[in-house]
Parts: structure tokens; sequence; C-alpha cells
């Protein structure tokens, strides 16, 4: 990941916040890590290249 990281205030209905620490205990991550996961991962889905992401691709999955 980039060295450099931009911090900011994410409210989050509580519901919403337990479902993804559960996802989050599940995959070995972080809440902040598993949120940054899935924003990763919706955005590919909706063809979205991230500019200046040096991020490798997870496991199993191609380029």
């Amino acid at each position: 990941m980039p060295s450099e990281r931009k911090a900011f205030a994410l409210r989050l209905d509580p519901a919403l916040h337990n479902a993804i620490a559960r996802l989050a205990g599940a995959e070995l991550r972080s809440v902040n890590a598993e949120i940054e996961f899935l924003l990763r991962e919706a955005l590919r889905a909706r063809g979205v290249r991230i500019t200046g992401d040096e991020t490798k691709d997870e496991p199993g999955e191609s380029s």
C-alpha cells in the first residue's frame, strides 16, 4: 500500500460496522483494512481504475 494515507472520519450505522467487523475478523484484517478492501473491490467491479494504485492483486486474482 502507498506509504501516505488519507485520514478522515467515517460515520457508519452500527449494524453495518458490526457486519464489517465480523467479516474483517474472519479475513484476519482490521476494520479499516476491510473497508478499504471492500471499496477497492466495489470500484474494480464497476470498472474504475485507481490511478497511482501500486497495490498487488489479491491472491487468486489475475490482472
